[in-house]
């Protein structure tokens, strides 16, 4: 008997053994893995990156657009540009002098005036006041002054020097009680150095839009 039970207590304790080995162990061959995803957060970054495009910057110029720019020391010029861009359908922009004229500074009659002084210097260059504008996008351009002493304020000098017109079409005209527009548009033209600057016209404060009409179909470039 006491040979027996040892072999008895042999033989239990290789059945536990044996059902033990059944069992899988932690961590062990037998635990199901989760492959990782396809679609890592790098990978995902990456194929977004890869379908993504960067947007061109947007052109807010307007391409062809016309321009009208004016002097007027006393608003006759200004009525018509204002009649012009309504008919042209364009953007106005006003040449102002830094220092405004007065009606002393505007007396021909008065040879200390400002203005005489200024119109027997063809070197002055009174300063512009109004804020740059930009040019870009505008194709055709219109350039209104009133005529002083025969020809344009310099102040029409300081704003052809001033910018680049490069490309464009400028088309000046003119007010006047009687004078014709002479050699100014001329003069504008070897002063800016640049651009295409057809023949100008004079006009009458009381210019009709008609015969506004009838003129800018004229233009060579119509």
């Amino acid at each position: 008997m006491k040979k027996i039970i040892p072999v008895v207590i042999v033989l239990s304790l290789m059945l536990c053994l044996t059902a033990c080995g059944g069992k899988a162990a932690p961590g062990g061959a037998s635990e199901t893995e989760v492959p990782p995803s396809s679609e890592t957060p790098e990978g995902t970054q990456a194929d977004e990156a890869a379908e993504t495009e960067a947007a061109p910057a947007e052109n807010t110029a307007s391409e062809g657009g016309v321009l009208v720019v004016f002097f007027s020391a006393t608003g006759t010029t200004k009525g018509v540009a204002e009649k012009i861009a309504a008919l042209e359908n364009a953007d106005l922009y006003e040449i102002k002098a830094a220092q405004e004229y007065t009606d002393d500074d505007l007396n021909w009659h008065d040879s200390a005036s400002r203005t005489t002084k200024e119109q027997n210097d063809s070197s002055a260059r009174p300063e512009i006041g109004s804020e740059p504008i930009s040019l870009e996008g505008y194709s055709k351009i219109y350039v209104g002054y009133p005529i002083w002493w025969g020809e344009e304020p310099r102040i029409m000098d300081t704003f052809a020097e001033s910018y680049d017109f490069t490309g464009k079409t400028l088309i000046p005209f003119c007010t006047s009680g009687g004078s014709g527009i002479g050699r100014s548009g001329q003069n504008l033209a070897e002063n800016a150095g640049a651009g295409i600057w057809l023949e100008g016209q004079r006009f009458s404060g009381g210019v009709s839009e008609a015969d506004l009409q009838s003129w800018i179909d004229e233009l060579p470039l119509n």
